[in-house]
């Protein structure tokens, strides 16, 4: 199944049912007691949808050996989906498919809600339904993916200020409409640029929608003219169409690459390029069909680049692999499929696996056995937590706010 019809076809699924917590109301298992003399790396937040019940948000305190605990008062009432999270607040949009929400992280991890706005009343359409969040690395600004136009086919990004003394969010405009355009940015380390791509099969055809945009110094984020060069596929009559990105530390970005054939069907498994973007956000690359190594997981879902932009990990229906990401030279395989649950989302929204400083990886299989997995990764070893997996029935997406 393509990621277009996925799309609709999950929306749809999500709107008739929802999972449900394994016992509702009930602590996830595989818990430990927290230790008061070690304070947590990281929080971990997992939203959750539980059968006639608003969603919650599970917050737990991650241990430096990535062994997690359950914040006290969870789960928080927050009826989210996609999140993002800064070191104040956390943000969601609301499954009423208008509202942004932010909610206030207490020292010990806690949620309380402190603010609320109508983010899709800003772009005059009525198609109900916004996506993924991102923020800038400084935590200054907010980006909103909402769907417009006449057949709610198309996308834009709202840019919204942040007030960090409150939480609430001030609208500053919005980006050009994009066909069909529904995927996590990734900003550069500079701040100044930001990339996405689909590789989306519509009515048959695979469209390569690989995009670059500036933020501006206030903040919002406007489409901009780049290069942004694709490599010659293998085959003759093949093209790449570019679907997930990750950006590093050093002005690298790392972009799944999906052949496709000349009858539009797709040409063998996804490899991985590794971009270096110039201070005008052009992108240039060394990554050719021979270099780019083939993932094992086939329908990938998500890219995250570790804090350090050693590592690259993938997660899909197939399970997760980490790959050496090495800047501007080619990317290489490192772990294979480290664990084979399926990390594929069970509705549109994307957030499925991310990373705090200290090494340690986390992840969610909403489409799999619905657990909260946490993994230890360095450049030499690769293993997964002692305590994990935790049961979390219904799972959603997942945020980290690390300690550091």
């Amino acid at each position: 199944m393509t990621r277009f019809t996925q799309l609709f076809a999950c929306l749809i699924a999500a709107l008739c049912t929802q999972a449900a917590f394994a016992q509702v109301g009930a602590e996830p298992a595989n818990t430990t007691v927290p230790s008061t003399s070690t304070a947590p790396v990281a929080y971990v937040y997992v939203s959750t949808a539980t059968s006639g019940e608003p969603n919650r948000v599970w917050a737990f305190a991650a241990a430096p050996d990535a062994r997690l605990t359950v914040v006290k008062g969870s789960p928080f009432t927050a009826n989210v989906v996609s999140m993002a999270v800064t070191g104040k607040y956390l943000f969601g949009t609301n499954t009423n498919g208008t509202d942004v929400d932010s909610f206030s992280i207490a020292p010990d991890g806690a949620l309380k809600q402190a603010a609320s706005i109508n983010a899709l009343s800003y772009t005059g359409q009525n198609c109900n339904g916004l996506g993924p969040l991102i923020l800038d690395h400084t935590g200054a600004s907010l980006y909103v993916e909402a769907s417009v136009g006449g057949l709610c086919g198309h996308s834009e990004y709202l840019s919204f200020t942040i007030d960090k003394s409150t939480g609430e969010l001030k609208f500053l405009g919005s980006t050009a409409q994009t066909f069909l355009f529904n995927s996590p940015l990734s900003f550069l380390a500079n701040n100044a640029f930001a990339y996405g791509t689909d590789c989306i099969n519509f009515q048959g055809n695979y469209l390569d929608t690989f995009a670059g945009l500036r933020r501006e110094g206030t903040g919002l984020l406007t489409y901009v003219n780049v290069s942004l060069p694709t490599p010659a596929a293998k085959n003759s009559g093949d093209v790449y169409c570019r679907d997930l990105t990750a950006a590093d530390p050093s002005g690298h970005l790392a972009v799944s690459m999906q052949a496709i054939s000349g009858d539009s069907t797709p040409d063998g498994a996804p490899q991985l390029a590794a971009y270096t973007a110039d201070k005008s956000g052009n992108l240039t690359t060394k990554s050719t069909f021979e270099n780019m190594p083939t993932a094992k997981v086939l329908a990938m879902s998500t890219l995250a680049m570790s804090p350090s932009g050693k590592l690259l990990a993938v997660a899909g229906a197939e399970g997760l692999e980490v790959f050496h990401f090495n800047g501007s030279n080619p990317i290489t395989h490192y772990t294979g499929v480290l664990n084979n649950h399926n990390f594929s989302p069970v509705s549109p929204s994307p957030g499925l696996m991310f990373w705090d400083s200290s090494n340690h990886l986390y992840a969610i299989t909403p489409g799999g056995d619905q657990k909260l997995r946490a993994f230890t990764v360095t450049p030499s070893s690769a293993s997964e937590a002692a305590g994990s997996p935790y049961s979390a029935g219904g799972v959603r997406t997942i945020a980290v706010l690390p300690r550091d």
